[in-house]
């Protein structure tokens, strides 16, 4: 079995299947604090160790071991598809990233030719019409889902479901699953429900933005950015996650979740 993409505390009080976009950073650093009483120096996807990740591979056996007895709180978190997707334009395709670069080296060029997305530069403030690119950006994101050209899917604008999904299928369970939107609320639950060795209340946690700053800010609301065109490329690749985590397809600017979310036909349907 295979547990891609799960944190685990060293503890075994939590585990965590990461969603990117999905305020994954704010909660590796809790994980992290709820061991060791203090925050990792860094982007906390950088660390090599005070956390279990699948992508080392000496914390695989920890984490297939607890999760498969269950003794961690396994839990994930979610985020409208709307505003996950604009973000991941906003960070991936039109910011600058840590390292001073471009995402993924020649993606950007790449797509400016083929699709022309524009995406402006720090030098001109990042001076480019927004509307219009996303909906191009759009239309990429459609392409490498479906048809995986020009690339395979990118783990930022691939469907959150198709993430969740890998725990479920390899034997793990979830606990819980809470919203973005909802995050201190959701995020004290796990922290409730587990014995970790450091108690902390969300609510004084600073958020780990690690993408903030680094790009332009977004210009609009949300439903400027999608036209009749853009809700359907956005049906066609997240209509699961509308469903299973009860976000608004109608209005994309009701970022809250309609209701909570259902476990067992999260499990029912992605454990298939």
């Amino acid at each position: 079995m295979a547990f891609p993409g799960t944190w685990m505390t060293e503890s075994e009080s939590m585990a965590y299947r990461v969603v990117p976009k999905c305020a994954c950073s704010t909660i590796g650093q809790i994980m992290f604090f709820s061991d060791h009483g203090r925050y990792f120096d860094g982007d906390i996807h950088d660390s090599t160790s005070g956390l279990h990740k699948w992508n080392q591979e000496a914390s695989q056996g920890a984490i297939e071991g607890a999760v498969k007895a269950r003794k961690p709180v396994s839990f994930t978190c979610v985020r409208n598809p709307y505003a996950r997707i604009l973000s991941s334009f906003f960070d991936k395709i039109a910011g600058i990233q840590r390292n001073g670069k471009r995402y993924r080296g020649n993606l950007i060029p790449q797509i400016m030719q083929r699709y022309g997305v524009e995406v402006g530069s720090p030098e001109d403030n990042f001076d480019f019409d927004q509307v219009t690119s996303f909906r191009r950006f759009l239309l990429f994101a459609r392409d490498t889902i479906r048809w995986r050209r020009p690339m395979e899917p990118d783990i930022h604008w691939s469907a959150m479901s198709g993430h969740i999904a890998t725990f479920i299928v390899n034997g793990g369970r979830y606990d819980q699953i809470f919203f973005t939107e909802k995050f201190n609320e959701g995020m004290q639950k796990v922290l409730d429900a587990a014995e970790t060795p450091v108690k902390l209340d969300v609510n004084e946690v600073p958020r780990f933005n690690e993408s903030e700053g680094h790009g332009p800010k977004r210009l609009h609301k949300v439903s400027d950015y999608f036209d009749d065109l853009s809700r359907h490329l956005v049906w066609e690749i997240y209509k699961k996650d509308f469903q299973l985590f009860r976000y608004d397809f109608d209005n994309p600017d009701n970022k809250l979740p309609k209701s909570e979310v259902d476990l067992d036909e999260v499990h029912a349907k992605l454990g298939r």
